[in-house]
Order: C-alpha cells, then sequence, then structure tokens
C-alpha cells in the first residue's frame, strides 16, 4: 500500500477515502474475473427436487376432485410461486394462467387477488413496468369491489415498487403511504413493517436520509428479534442510513447484527448483502483489509448463492423434462393399445351391427304395430266426436222445446186469466140484463167492486208462481241474491214478467196498471239490482 501514498497528497480524507474504497472493489471484481450481478432471489433450498414433487404430487391429487376447483387453483398458484422463488419466469406464467383458466370468471374472488398480483410481480421482476402495472391497478379495483383491504394495501405496495424502480417517487410515496394506512387499520404488523420499509427505502434513494431512518426503524421495531429475513433486511437498512450519514460506529453495529441473524438463518443472499456493507463501512473508516476481506466474503458468498440457484433451476428443470417425458411414454403406450384394442372392436363393430338390425327390425314392427293402435284408437275417437256431437243436437232440441213450451204456456197462462174475467164479467152482465126493475147504477157499482176485488185475488198469481217455478227453478232464487235489500213481491212479479220478455204495455195489462208506473218499477228494480246503465234489463232477466 506505501506505492498509493504519493497519489493520495494533496486530497481531502473523504476523497482519499473514496478512491480506496473504488480501487478495493476493482481489485475484487478483477479477483472474481466478472461473475455474475447478485441475484434477488431468496436463499437457495437444498431439498427442491423434493418440494417440487411434493406440489405436483398435490396438484395431481386436486385435479382428481374437480368439483372442487378452488384446490386446484390453489395447487397452481402454490407451484408458480415456488417456479417464481426459483426465477423460472415462464413456468410460473403458466401455472398462474392455468389458474386463472381453472377460476373462470369470478374476478371478485380473493384467489384471483392473489393470483393476479403474482403475475404482477413477474412482470416487475422483467422489468415489464407497464403489463405489471396493469395487473396491480386490476386488482387494486377488484379489492375495492368486494372491500378486500388487505389485498388493496398489497396492491399499492406493489404499485409503490413499480414506482420506485422506474424514479417515479412522488407517485411510489403516495401508494406506499395509502398502503401504510390499510395495514395499520387492520393492525397487520407484518405488513405495516414491510410498508415502512418500503418508504423508507424511497426516502433513502432520494438521499433524504433522516427520513429514511425514522421509517426503517419503525419497521425494526416490529420485526426486532423475530430472527426473520425480514429484520435482516431492516438491520441492513438501518446500517446504510447510519453509513451515508456518516455515523460509521453505528453502521457497524447494525449491519454486525444483520450478519449474524444471517449465519443462523443461513442465508447466503442475505450474508452476502451483511459483508457488503460491512466492506463499505470499513473502506469508509479507512480500515481497507477488513474492508477488503468483508468484501471477498461476500463475492464467496454470492458465488455459492449463484451455484445453489443454479442447481435448483437444473434439478426442477431436469425434474420437469423427466415428468414430461413420462407423460409422453404414457401417452405413447396409450395411443400403441388403443391400436391392439381397434382390432378386437372390429369383431364387437360386427356383433353390435348384427344386433343393431336386428333392433331395427324388431323397432320396426314394433312401430307398425303400434300404428296400427293409434289408427283404431283415432277411429275410436272419431265415432265417439260423433256420438258427442249428437248428444249435443239433441240436448240443443230439448232446450228448444223446452223454450216453446215455456213461450206456450206463458200465453195460455195470459188467455186463461183474461177469459177467466170475462167470463165472470159475462155472466154477471147477464143478470143484470135478466132483472128489468133492477137499479143498474148500483148493480155496476157493484160489479165494479167485484172485479176489483176479483183482481186483487192472488190464487191466479199462485197459480202463475207455481207455473213459472217449474219451467225456471232458479231464477226468483238468483233474483233474490242479487240485491241487499229484499224484493218486494211485486218487484218480483215484475222481474217475472220481464224473464218472459213481455213489453211494458203487456206487463201493465197483466198488473192492471198504466205503462208509466211500469216503468217507475222497472227503473226502481234496476237501481236495486245495481245494473250497468248500458245493459238492458230484460237482457240481464232472461240472461239470469
Amino acid at each position: 500500500m506505501v506505492f498509493l501514498i504519493p497519489i493520495f497528497q494533496g486530497l481531502s480524507m473523504k476523497k482519499i477515502v473514496g478512491c480506496a474504497y473504488a480501487m478495493v472493489f476493482l481489485v475484487i471484481l478483477v479477483h472474481s474475473d466478472g461473475l455474475a450481478q447478485q441475484s434477488s432471489i431468496g436463499k437457495p433450498s437444498s431439498k427442491s427436487s423434493s418440494i417440487f414433487h411434493a406440489l405436483q404430487k398435490q396438484l395431481e391429487a386436486s385435479k382428481k376432485n374437480p368439483d372442487q376447483p378452488k384446490k386446484i387453483v390453489q395447487s397452481h398458484l402454490k407451484l408458480g410461486e415456488y417456479y417464481h422463488s426459483l426465477g423460472l419466469y415462464s413456468e410460473a406464467m403458466e401455472q398462474y394462467n392455468k389458474a386463472l383458466d381453472q377460476l373462470g370468471t369470478d374476478f371478485n374472488d380473493t384467489l384471483f387477488i392473489t393470483l393476479n398480483n403474482n403475475i404482477g410481480k413477474v412482470y416487475l421482476s422483467l422489468n415489464n413496468f407497464e403489463l405489471a402495472e396493469q395487473h396491480f391497478t386490476e386488482t387494486l379495483n377488484a379489492s375495492k369491489g368486494i372491500k378486500n383491504d388487505r389485498g388493496l394495501a398489497i396492491s399499492l405496495g406493489l404499485l409503490g415498487a413499480s414506482h420506485e424502480k422506474q424514479g417515479e417517487y412522488e407517485e411510489a410515496l403516495k401508494d406506499q403511504k395509502e398502503s401504510l394506512l390499510l395495514f395499520q387499520k387492520m393492525e397487520d404488523q407484518p405488513g405495516v413493517a414491510m410498508t415502512n420499509e418500503n418508504i423508507g427505502s424511497i426516502y433513502e434513494d432520494l438521499e433524504q436520509f433522516d427520513m429514511a431512518y425514522q421509517y426503517f426503524n419503525k419497521a425494526y421495531q416490529y420485526l426486532k428479534g423475530k430472527g426473520t429475513v425480514e429484520e435482516v433486511n431492516v438491520l441492513n437498512n438501518l446500517g446504510d442510513s447510519f453509513r451515508k450519514t456518516g455515523n460509521y460506529p453505528a453502521a457497524l453495529e447494525k449491519t454486525a447484527m444483520a450478519l449474524e441473524v444471517a449465519q443462523r438463518l443461513k442465508d447466503f443472499h442475505q450474508l452476502e448483502s451483511a459483508h457488503k456493507d460491512l466492506s463499505k463501512t470499513y473502506a469508509f473508516l479507512g480500515d481497507f483489509e477488513k474492508a477488503h476481506a468483508h468484501l471477498l466474503q461476500a463475492e464467496e458468498f454470492n458465488s455459492a448463492m449463484l451455484r445453489a440457484q443454479n442447481t435448483d433451476q437444473l434439478n426442477v428443470l431436469q425434474t420437469i423434462y423427466e415428468t414430461n417425458k413420462k407423460e409422453a411414454e404414457i401417452q405413447l403406450l396409450k395411443e400403441q393399445n388403443k391400436v391392439s384394442r381397434a382390432n378386437q372392436n372390429l369383431l364387437w363393430v360386427a356383433l353390435f351391427a348384427i344386433a343393431a338390425i336386428l333392433t331395427i327390425l324388431y323397432n320396426y314392427l314394433g312401430r307398425k304395430r303400434k300404428a296400427k293402435l293409434k289408427i283404431q284408437e283415432y277411429k275410436q275417437r272419431m265415432l265417439k266426436a260423433e256420438l258427442e256431437k249428437k248428444v249435443i243436437e239433441e240436448k240443443n232440441l230439448q232446450q228448444e222445446v223446452q223454450l216453446k213450451t215455456s213461450s206456450l204456456s206463458r200465453y195460455s197462462l195470459h188467455l186463461s186469466q183474461k177469459n177467466k174475467i170475462l167470463l165472470d164479467l159475462a155472466n154477471t152482465l147477464r143478470n143484470i140484463a135478466a132483472r128489468k126493475h133492477m137499479d143498474t147504477s148500483e148493480k155496476i157499482k157493484a160489479l165494479v167492486k167485484e172485479i176489483d176485488f176479483n183482481l186483487q185475488q192472488e190464487q191466479e198469481w199462485d197459480e202463475f208462481m207455481t207455473f213459472f217455478k217449474e219451467i225456471h227453478p232458479e231464477f226468483i232464487k238468483k233474483l233474490s241474491t242479487l240485491s241487499e235489500n229484499n224484493l218486494s213481491p211485486a218487484e218480483l212479479r215484475l222481474g217475472m214478467l220481464l224473464r218472459l220478455n213481455l213489453s211494458s204495455k203487456e206487463i201493465a195489462s197483466i198488473l192492471r196498471v198504466t205503462p208509466d208506473s211500469v216503468r217507475v218499477a222497472r227503473h226502481r228494480l234496476r237501481k236495486k239490482l245495481s245494473i250497468d246503465q248500458k245493459e238492458e234489463l230484460v237482457n240481464f232477466m232472461i240472461d239470469l
């Protein structure tokens, strides 16, 4: 290091530290011969094949119960998340799309919200921000529709992460703060911690390190002592905040705590991040040996992580290949079985053909027999219809005879009544004519009284009533029930005479009243029966 002293003469301490740090990194990069950049995938799993097989078995088991589609969706979802964790994005998208196809058009389901967010995460990992934000926005609207605060909070957080990656810090802060309010409302501590850390990261990008530290510290209060990857992340971020504000002892303390938790977790990615942050801090402190040592360790963990990740990917891809190969072999055997069965089926086809011909012949003869039966049934129905027609005609004739009988009876009744009165009058007048010295005036008066008396007799009406009831037995009963007030005998007589379709003049003659009196009586009867003004009273009585 002595040969570097002339180069640093005349420079400030801050510039010297910066130059030294850059040179240390240059040496390490040359030493590592251009190793790939660090991956953002989580810690590798040594049991990738067993995990993959377990997820595949779970998917196959769920497919055996097609009446429970949500279990199939969940199986595809878990397998897609596993592919995503290994960086196999195309395989992850395939599983997510199969899950969506199984889910159908139920966009208000919580599974749809998770699936759509996961698809957006894949696009976000591929830096396809437009498609990622499109899926996050769809999920956000769906979460609002079903009032799913958790889905809404997660979607806002992912939108904020997309804006942050694109340098749109104002939109990112707005989304993350809305997400934080929702997680606080739900009292979701992991969500609150994660969102506080995301907001701190945005302020760190804006070089507002005091604000970044406040949010990182809030996140740490939720994660402190949990021994999780999230605790390591926030400790590393706190160390970054202290380092960037020149508080190197505090930075070393937080990063060392992160390294300790990462070692317990055996998380290569977090171990790499902790050693790299320690290297940066020691470089600023001028302790280049420690900076170099930690940077070498960071590079080793990065290489180990990449190797483990590549191994996991190869194992899973190999397993997928072998699975597909076995499925192809099974399909080939099935096709061969189909060909072998085809020859056997020829014999069955011949037998079925003979059976079909016999069945067709039997059915033909059966249909022919049924057709004959139908013709016979049709002829019987025709005969029955003709008989019914004759019965109806006979019934109509009987009704016509009854109507004519009724008219004749009415006429006979009228003549009988008139003839009886005339006979009585003739007898009386004959007696008067035989007595020469009789006072005719007095006798005529007595005759008038007798006529009046005879007209008031009810015997003829009783006979008429009896005869009318025989012809129209239900008329009087029906007429009486139509009025709320009881009908008088005179009103019932008027109704019966109207039923016989007599004119007002004829009714007046029979009742020995004036036609005007008949019209008044008809009006009163119509009023009692509440008959529509447009309907004729006579027609009403005839239809009754």
